[in-house]
């Protein structure tokens, strides 16, 4: 469903997705952003289906990768950030219907991703060094309408992965883009958080995946977009 340029597709998604069902893909369409949003219907409950986002954000990356040149570092800032070669271009998000206790299934999740595809600002000038976009990282044609159709591809594969698999090769998928903490081991909690062990000490630090994802670490909401 293709939705005018001043329209919100995350937003959108969220409003039809109990009439429209799974599988639904909204976007706007923007030549300096790609920006997009699907429905999915799990059927487990909240606690664990949050866990979707995983397998959106992996889909994302890979979507990325496809158009990378060689030797570019596409990486998760953890929860929902994007970053190339350090530049922050975009992220992920989840969306749920609200008042879904835990132990419920909810009757539709939606993910929603935003990646900047053009720089409407001069980074070389130095005005907003830890943002970039694909063109100044020198992805080449990967405009929105191509990271679009890629990410809808990688998705079907993730969630196929994860149903012939399992849900611990998208963990694993995930944190091998993560960005490194120094001298930290990663792994995926059955809800989804993130458990972080610092090599030495048997005390793991927990990272809230449902706290960390009420609000998009990468999104400017003055600005509708990915933050400079």
């Amino acid at each position: 469903m293709r939705l005018r340029e001043n329209r919100d597709a995350f937003a959108h998604a969220i409003d039809i997705a109990e009439e429209s069902g799974a599988g639904t893909l909204t976007y706007v369409g923007r030549f300096d952003v790609a920006e997009f949003a699907v429905v999915l219907e799990p059927g487990e409950p909240l606690r664990s289906a949050r866990r979707a986002f995983y397998a959106g954000i992996v889909a994302l990356t890979d979507a990325l990768r496809a158009y990378a040149p060689p030797n570019k570092e596409v990486a998760i800032d953890w929860p929902d950030a994007i970053r190339v070669d350090g530049g922050l271009v975009g992220g992920g998000r989840l969306g749920w219907p609200p008042r879904t206790r835990e132990e419920e299934p909810p009757r539709w999740l939606v993910f929603g991703a935003m990646i900047r595809t053009v720089a409407m600002t001069d980074r070389e000038a130095g005005v907003h060094p830890l943002a970039s976009a694909l063109d100044q990282e020198g992805f080449g044609e990967a405009g929105a309408v191509q990271v679009t159709e890629s990410f809808a591809r990688h998705l079907m594969r993730a969630l196929d992965i994860w149903q012939t698999d399992g849900f611990d090769r998208i963990a694993r998928e995930f944190l091998s883009r993560l960005m490194r903490e120094w001298q930290a081991c990663c792994v995926v909690d059955d809800n989804g958080d993130l458990l972080v062990r610092r090599i030495g000490t048997s005390r793991a630090d927990r990272r809230e995946l449902k706290r960390d994802l009420l609000l998009p670490s990468w999104l400017d909401p003055k600005l509708g977009g990915p933050r400079l």
